[in-house]
């Protein structure tokens, strides 16, 4: 493939060639051009420099949203930083622990956020500010830093801490050519181009808000319709206007409950993308016969950006998958065990190799290279299966697979039957452990609204099919499913609660 320009040199062709063009369209009618955006950038940068950044300096945020939070994403790329977004929903002790792991030159903060760091400003760490009125420290300077640090391909972007549901959060170093490699797939395979008008209601402290979206927005020359966090009603006010919503499942399951969401407000838009977390194939059903439009689902994580997407044309897009591999990208499913690959049809370890894939886990080599197989492949950590077109099916990750008896259960097979029966809205299967069988299947089940389900007959609705060892022990009722900001359900979360449900006490 060859070299691609950085993202922070196509943001600056793209205010080049088009400085008065809109990039952010704000709540209330305020706009931000291209040619703004580039001289915040500046701006920035040359604070970064007074407070020492250096190329391969981290710089840490944990900010709220805003267009100059992008700028400074951007001034980082442009002295040769590595940029590292932070949760804002990450406690102190939490953001500590990133703090001593990653060792940034600058963290930027909200505005009296730097009082919960006083200590540190004399380790060699700089505090600065950003709010998201265009107020904080950050932003008090005038000079400008226009030069632009020289970066190859392998440098490293960005870090990006995975959740950490088992065990401490890794550190995924992302390099300038993973990101701008998959950028240029996803503008070629969604035919995302400066005509397009994006609804931008991600946070974007994650791939899908940042890399995904605000990237090829930048390198495309696109204009953005940026919230601050999703809102049913200003999306569906926005609809009409607009060419592309990037989205999480939960956007979709929610816009389905407003009026607002019609053929006639969807007409002008062409893409509707759903990733993060699997979206309901009654959910992608619901929302095409609603509007006319075949929700695009993809396939990504934080170490390897975008591995696989349905079709934008020429072919069909089928629900419960996410799609064929980018253009670039190997994707096979394989034994964990043998690393043998799989035939069409069989559930196994989803492996990913090409030029997304991230080039290791910050400071944490031996973790590295146990992720990684000889011939280069990156063992996700998901399960997965192809069908006999060539689209993969997400079956669930190998962390929740369930072992009962020595037989392996695949929670996704039996969620499937559960989310169709009609008293069901959504459903979420775990192993706990059982003193006969080590594991056993539970199944947490949100009723439809109005519907109280009883535990007998949805073991009877799905027993006619499944094997008898994948039949559900107990199935308990919760109002809604625990999930992080991205919408995955936590099933960690729900494996401790119900962990004494054969051992104990029911927690």
């Amino acid at each position: 493939m060859a070299r691609c320009p950085t993202i922070h040199r196509s943001f600056a062709e793209q205010a080049a060639r088009a400085p008065e063009k809109t990039l952010f369209d704000l709540p209330g009618g305020r706009r931000i051009t291209y040619r703004e955006t580039g001289l915040t950038v500046q701006r920035i940068a040359a604070r970064l420099v007074a407070a020492g950044v250096t190329p391969g300096d981290r710089v840490a945020a944990q900010v709220g949203k805003s267009p100059e939070a992008v700028a400074l994403y951007l001034a980082t790329l442009q002295l040769g930083g590595v940029f590292l977004p932070l949760n804002t929903a990450y406690t102190g002790a939490e953001t500590d622990y990133f703090l001593d792991d990653a060792e940034p030159r600058v963290l930027v903060l909200a505005p009296g956020g730097e009082q919960r760091y006083p200590a540190r400003r004399t380790a060699g760490l700089v505090v600065e500010t950003l709010g998201t009125e265009g107020d904080g420290t950050l932003l008090s300077g005038t000079d400008r830093h226009e030069a632009v640090h020289p970066v190859a391909d392998g440098d490293p972007a960005a870090i990006l801490y995975t959740s950490g549901t088992t065990g401490r959060s890794k550190g995924a170093v992302l390099t300038h050519g993973n990101l701008t490699s998959n950028c240029r797939a996803l503008l070629d395979a969604w035919q995302y181009t400066a005509e397009d008008r994006l609804i931008h209601a991600l946070p974007i402290f994650h791939v899908h808000g940042l890399f995904v979206a605000v990237n090829m927005t930048l390198v495309a020359g696109a204009s953005m319709y940026y919230l601050p966090s999703f809102d049913a009603a200003a999306i569906t006010a926005l609809l009409p206007r607009a060419t592309v919503l990037m989205g999480v499942p939960t956007f979709y399951t929610r816009l389905l409950r407003s009026g607002g969401l019609t053929r006639e407000s969807c007409a002008g838009m062409r893409l509707f993308v759903s990733g993060s977390a699997p979206l309901l194939a009654h959910d992608h059903r619901a929302f095409e016969a609603r509007t006319g439009h075949a929700i695009v689902e993809r396939y990504g994580m934080t170490e390897t950006n975008m591995n696989t997407t349905n079709p934008l044309t020429g072919g069909p897009r089928k629900p419960g998958t996410v799609g064929k591999p980018l253009p670039g990208t190997e994707v096979r499913v394989v034994d964990a065990d043998t690393g043998e690959r799989l035939a069409d049809g069989e559930a196994g370890s989803i492996e990913v190799r090409g030029p997304n894939v991230f080039s290791g886990y910050w400071r944490m080599p031996g973790k590295t290279a146990a992720e990684f197989r000889p011939d280069g492949f990156f063992i996700t950590g998901d399960l997965g299966r192809f069908d006999e077109d060539g689209y993969l099916s997400i079956v669930g990750r190998a962390k929740d697979l369930v072992i009962s008896g020595g037989y392996n259960v695949y929670p996704k097979e039996i969620e499937e039957l559960l989310d169709a029966h009609p008293k069901v809205a959504e459903s979420a299967v775990i192993g706990v452990p059982h003193p006969d069988f080590g594991e056993t299947v539970v199944a947490v089940v949100v009723p439809a609204p109005g519907e109280e389900p009883t535990e007998r007959e949805l073991l009877e609705a799905v027993a006619g099919d499944l094997a008898r060892f994948k039949h559900p022990r107990a199935i308990r009722l919760l109002d809604r499913l625990p999930r992080n900001v991205m919408g995955k359900v936590q099933k960690a979360a729900l494996r401790e609660r119900y962990r004494d449900l054969f051992t104990g006490s029911d927690a």
